[in-house]
């Protein structure tokens, strides 16, 4: 384990982690790494190529390639990102590929990352884990006020087969499924607000690691 902490959170998507796991970082002086847009990155590499996400090959190649400067991108959200994530993601060779980047990016100075798989496969040693989650409904209601908040026509009934189709699959893939760490704290923020979130996050995280 690092000298310094570690801070691993999971959960589905739009469930709050992105959110928190930033102010976290920010309250706690550590480096942050969304790992969802490296899988989202590397997605939108192959739907470029023309190629398929879903296609081992492609996907591979894609993610051996990804770059830095790929997380920075503006087309790494919406439904088509998402779909493209999700296909990626299944893909044993490329969560082996990425798997390095991530440890990599926290082993020496520590950091909060989020993601679906940082507790029981990235980091299964990380002292303080949560699992962010809130219900389906309410997921989707942040994800279709987001994507309008960004211009982008929606339908929050699709937006909400979409998340469900893409829970699914997250949990049914072979390679690292989404679940819960064992010894994860479950943040359930369906009716919570971000400072609520917050708050109840960091008490957490005082129990695991001894901040000074």
């Amino acid at each position: 384990m690092s000298m310094k902490p570690i801070v691993a959170i999971d959960g589905p998507a739009a469930a709050g982690k992105g959110t928190l796991a930033r102010r976290l970082a920010a309250t706690l002086h550590l480096p942050y790494l969304d790992t969802g847009l490296l899988y989202r990155a590397v997605g939108r590499r192959v739907l470029e190529t023309g190629g398929d996400p879903s296609d081992a090959v492609s996907a591979e190649s894609a993610a051996r390639a990804l770059e830095p400067a790929d997380l920075d991108r503006n087309d790494l959200r919406g439904p088509q990102a998402d779909a493209a994530a999700a296909s990626v993601a299944s893909i044993t060779g490329v969560r082996a590929a990425l798997l390095d980047f991530q440890r990599d990016f926290a082993v020496r100075d520590g950091a909060v990352l989020d993601g679906r798989d940082i507790g029981t496969v990235i980091f299964p040693n990380a002292p303080a884990k949560l699992f962010v989650t809130a219900s389906l409904a309410e997921r989707a209601r942040r994800r279709w006020l987001e994507l309008r908040a960004k211009g982008m026509e929606a339908d929050i009934a699709t937006v909400e087969a979409d998340m469900r189709q893409r829970d699914a699959k997250d949990a049914a893939r072979a390679a690292a499924p989404l679940k819960a760490a064992a010894d994860a704290c479950l943040l359930d923020t369906s009716e919570m607000d971000a400072e609520a979130a917050f708050q109840a996050a960091l008490a957490f995280i005082r129990t695991r690691i001894d901040l000074i």
